[in-house]
C-alpha cells in the first residue's frame, strides 16, 4: 500500500445525492484500508452548530465534558500495532525511491539534515490537525471528522467574518486532495512504464510512450473494480513486493560505497526548490492521519511523545534519510528519478527488483485512484435519473480519469520533475499550508498560549509552506519545460 491509500473519501456525495440535512454520519466501522470513508454534509454540521448555541458567538464555545472518542461505536477497531502498520504503509511508496534524486538537488548534508527537519515539521503538522479535530469534535459534538470536515468546522466556528467561507474551505481541501491523488496516479503510471522499459531495453529498445500505451488497457480494466474488498489481496501482494524490492535495493546501495567527498555537500539555490518538492511529496502522509486515529481502539495512544504517530514518523524519516543519503552517495550526479533505475541492467536480481516494484506500484494505482474518482463520481451521477444511466456515467468517468493520468504521464516523461511538481503544488498545500491556517482559526476563541507562541509558530510554518509552494512549483515547471524543449 502506498502514500494516501487509507484516505478513501466518499467526497461530497451528500451535496449531490440529496442527503442534505441528514443525520450525522456513522462512525467508520472497519479499518480505513478496507472501506470507503463517508463524510458529513456541511449542512448537517451547520444545523448541529446552530442547534448547539443560541447565537453565532456561541458556536465557538466548547463543551469540555464531551469526549469524542467515547462516542465512536467501532465494530472492528484497530490496535496500536495495526495503526502503526497502516501509518507506515500510508507514507512509504514511490516517494522513498525518489529521495536520492532529492538529495542530488540539495546536496548530501543539506539533504541529510533537511530531510530530518522536514520530517519533524510534517509530523508536527499532523499533530496540529489531530488536535484541531479533537477541539472541533467537542465543539460540534461529533465523534470524528475528516480533513475537509475539519477545515469546514474551523471556519464555521471561527471569526464571524470568515464563517461565510466555511464551505469554500472544505471544497479547497477536497480539491487539493483530488489534485494530489491524480498526481500520484500520474507518477505511478510513469514509474511502472520506466521500470519496465529499463528491463526491456536490455533486449529491445522502445520509447517510454509505447509502454504507457500498452499499460493503458489493463489499467482501465483494473480500475473498473468498484468494491475495495476485492482489492485487499491485491494490496497485500503490492505491500510484500514493495518490502522485498526495498530490501534488495538497499543491498545494492550499501556495497562499495564511495567517499563522501565524491558528491556535493551543498547544492545550488536553483535546485533546492526541487528538493523541497520531492521531499514533501514523500513525507506528505497527512491525509491518512485522521482516518487512522478515528479507527483506533485506544486513540489516546496516537499522539504523545512516544505515541503511534511519532513512532511511525521517526521510522519513516529514518528510512527516507537512509535511502536518500546512501543512494546519492552511491550513484552521485547520475542518480535517476527512481533509485531502481540505477540498479545494474544486466543483473538478474536487479531486473527482478524493477519488475516487482513495477507490479507493486501498478497494483497500488487502483487504491490511489479511489480517492479522486469518489470525489467526482457523486457529481457526475447526480446529472442522470435512471440507475443504468448513473452506472454508465460512473464507468465512463473512470475510463476518462485513467486516460487523463495516462496523457499527463505521456506529456511529462521525467519522473523526478513530476514528483517534485506534485509535491510542491498539492502536497505542500495539504501538509504545510492548511494545518497552520486551520489551527489559527480553530483556536481563535480559545487563545494561542503565552506570548501567542502558537500563532507565531503557525505563521512561520505557513511562510515556509508558501515559499516551498511558490518556488518549488516554479522550479519544477521550469525543469519540465526545459526537458520538453530539448
Amino acid at each position: 500500500m502506498t502514500e494516501r491509500q487509507p484516505l478513501l473519501l466518499q467526497s461530497d456525495a451528500s451535496d449531490y445525492e440529496g442527503s442534505r440535512g441528514s443525520a450525522a454520519r456513522p462512525v467508520r466501522s472497519s479499518p480505513p484500508d478496507n472501506t470507503l470513508v463517508n463524510v458529513h454534509s456541511e449542512d448537517s454540521l451547520a444545523v448541529h452548530a446552530a442547534a448547539s448555541g443560541s447565537g453565532d458567538e456561541e458556536i465557538g464555545s466548547t463543551d469540555k465534558s464531551y469526549n469524542p472518542t467515547h462516542h465512536r461505536d467501532l465494530e472492528h477497531p484497530t490496535s496500536n500495532f495495526d495503526t502503526l502498520v497502516h501509518l507506515l504503509k500510508g507514507n512509504i511508496g514511490t516517494g522513498i525511491l525518489a529521495m536520492p534524486d532529492a538529495f542530488k538537488n540539495a546536496g548530501l548534508y543539506v539533504g541529510l539534515f533537511g530531510t530530518m527537519i522536514m520530517g519533524a515539521i510534517c509530523t508536527h503538522c499532523m499533530h496540529m490537525l489531530v488536535n484541531c479535530s479533537h477541539e472541533l469534535c467537542r465543539r460540534f459534538q461529533q465523534p470524528s471528522l475528516d480533513f475537509s470536515e475539519v477545515a469546514y468546522c474551523s471556519f464555521e466556528s471561527g471569526p464571524l467574518g470568515l464563517r461565510r467561507y466555511s464551505m469554500l474551505a472544505r471544497r479547497i481541501v477536497t480539491t487539493f486532495l483530488f489534485i494530489t491523488q491524480i498526481g500520484f496516479c500520474c507518477v505511478y503510471f510513469l514509474f511502472v512504464a520506466l521500470n519496465i522499459k529499463d528491463v526491456m531495453d536490455h533486449y529491445y529498445k522502445m520509447p517510454v510512450q509505447i509502454y504507457l500505451l500498452i499499460m493503458l488497457g489493463p489499467m482501465i480494466l483494473l480500475n473498473l473494480v468498484r468494491n475495495l474488498k476485492y482489492l485487499t489481496p491485491v494490496s497485500l501482494v503490492a505491500a510484500l513486493l514493495t518490502v522485498a524490492g526495498l530490501a534488495i535495493t538497499f543491498s545494492y546501495m550499501l556495497v562499495e560505497l564511495p567517499d563522501v567527498h565524491t558528491v556535493k555537500p551543498v547544492a545550488t539555490w536553483a535546485t533546492l526548490p526541487l528538493y523541497f518538492g520531492t521531499a514533501i511529496y514523500a513525507f506528505e502522509g497527512i491525509g491518512v492521519v485522521l482516518p487512522l486515529e478515528n479507527n483506533m481502539r485506544t486513540p489516546e495512544d496516537f499522539g504523545g511523545t512516544t505515541g503511534v504517530l511519532n513512532t511511525g514518523m521517526v521510522i519513516v524519516a529514518c528510512l527516507y534519510t537512509a535511502v536518500g543519503f546512501f543512494g546519492y552517495l552511491k550513484y552521485g550526479e547520475h542518480v535517476e528519478g527512481s533509485i531502481t533505475l540505477n540498479l545494474p541492467q544486466g543483473d538478474t536480481l536487479s531486473q527482478l527488483v524493477r519488475i516487482s516494484m513495477a507490479v507493486a506500484i501498478f497494483l497500488s494505482y487502483t487504491l490511489q485512484f479511489y480517492v479522486p474518482v469518489n470525489i467526482v463520481e457523486p457529481f457526475v451521477r447526480s446529472h442522470f435519473d435512471t440507475t443504468r444511466a448513473k452506472d454508465l456515467s460512473a464507468t465512463v468517468l473512470r475510463v476518462v480519469l485513467v486516460t487523463f493520468t495516462f496523457l499527463l504521464a505521456t506529456c511529462i516523461p521525467n519522473l523526478g520533475s513530476i514528483i517534485s511538481l506534485v509535491g510542491a503544488v498539492s502536497s505542500s498545500a495539504l501538509a504545510l499550508i492548511a494545518p497552520p491556517i486551520i489551527e489559527v482559526i480553530t483556536f481563535y476563541n480559545v487563545g494561542y498560549g503565552r506570548f501567542n507562541w502558537m500563532l507565531w509558530k503557525d505563521v512561520l510554518i505557513l511562510i515556509f509552506g508558501l515559499c516551498g509552494f511558490v518556488f518549488g512549483t516554479w522550479a519544477s515547471l521550469a525543469q519540465i519545460l526545459n526537458d520538453t524543449t530539448h
